[in-house]
């Protein structure tokens, strides 16, 4: 089996030659390379050498297609400031309190900002890889879109005072998250992978969740499916439980688990749904080889029965992870 034929059997609940193994690199990407983490973040042609190299150092089932979850904010007006070997950071809201929400304009992700450096990374990994290696778009959810776009605690107060525009300021987030994801299948990712860490239960109370952001995850799930994707990705960190239960409505294929998530909860919460996870991403850095294959080879016996399993980090692998931490989870599945 191919990369694509083993990730697609675990999503099946089906019996693959081996558990697909994903390491979540991205800015660990360009340590790994040598190169300075701002290039890696501005440049697609860098980004996909990177993404390359990290698939041939490690040999595992997947390629992102990924700068940082600002991209999006950025494009529409937000302001960075920019680091060399540092992810980029906001210095100023592209919204505020006298922002016409209804006049807001979706970017186009061939002209705006980063966006054109994101989709010629993907067209590059997926010249590369072919059908071989699931080349994995990345966009930001339209809830953490909305924080970006106007402030994690605005935002919040927004949605309690003026509910009405708050949601036009969600619904305006979805269409700036489909725009990219649909531009991202076009110019040739397999599936998209959908980062909402705004929406996670150690931010918004689950029935704040429900009501706002599930019709919205479902929504651009649909588009994206409609528009090619193999598989619906949704990545939101912390300790989902709570909300584990909505992921078949809203049509999720892969779930990410964080490491807070065990797997007996995760047996019980989502017994139809792959799942990615879960190792502690920090440990990548702080602990050792032998300390990762312990922890890979306990996780990968507790999950071979239930099946639809990819062995991961439960969220993005640290830049400064040591190589041999990565290899160690990559070797755990051979």
């Amino acid at each position: 089996m191919n990369s694509i034929e083993r990730i697609t059997a675990a999503i099946n609940f089906e019996k693959p030659d081996r558990i697909p193994v994903v390491a979540q690199i991205f800015g660990h990407a360009a340590v790994l390379a040598g190169m300075p983490l701002g290039e890696y973040l501005c440049d697609g042609k860098k980004n996909a050498e990177c993404q390359i190299n990290a698939l041939e150092r490690y040999g595992h089932d997947a390629v992102f297609a990924l700068m940082d979850v600002n991209i999006e904010t950025e494009a529409v007006g937000s302001r960075l400031k920019y680091a060399e070997n540092d992810y980029f950071t906001i210095d100023s809201y592209a919204v505020t309190e006298d922002t016409d929400i209804d006049k807001l304009e979706v970017p186009n992700p061939e002209k705006a900002g980063r966006m054109p450096e994101l989709l010629k990374s993907v067209g590059i990994l997926r010249r590369e890889v072919g059908d071989d290696v699931f080349v994995v778009g990345n966009v930001t959810g339209p809830l953490t879109i909305a924080t970006q776009l106007l402030g994690m605690e605005k935002s919040l107060y927004l949605a309690i005072d003026e509910t009405d525009t708050f949601i036009r300021l969600l619904d305006f987030s979805t269409k700036v998250s489909m725009a990219l994801g649909n531009a991202l299948l076009q110019s040739g990712a397999h599936l998209v992978m959908v980062f909402d860490p705004s929406a996670s239960p150690a931010v918004v109370h689950d029935a704040f969740f429900r009501e706002y952001e599930l019709p919205k995850l479902k929504q651009l799930f649909s588009s994206f499916k409609q528009n090619g994707s193999a598989a619906n990705w949704l990545h939101i960190a912390g300790q989902t439980q709570s909300i584990m239960p909505y992921y078949p409505e809203i049509g999720v294929d892969i779930a990410n688990i964080d490491y807070y998530i065990t797997p007996e909860e995760v047996i019980e919460l989502l017994p139809g749904t792959c799942v990615n996870g879960n190792l502690k991403p920090l440990s990548f850095e702080e602990a050792t080889p032998g300390d990762i294959s312990s922890e890979s080879s306990n996780l990968l016996e507790k999950m071979e029965e239930r099946g639809g399993f990819i062995l991961s980090s439960g969220c993005e692998i640290m830049p400064n992870a040591h190589i041999e931490n990565v290899e160690a989870m990559v070797n755990a599945v051979r």
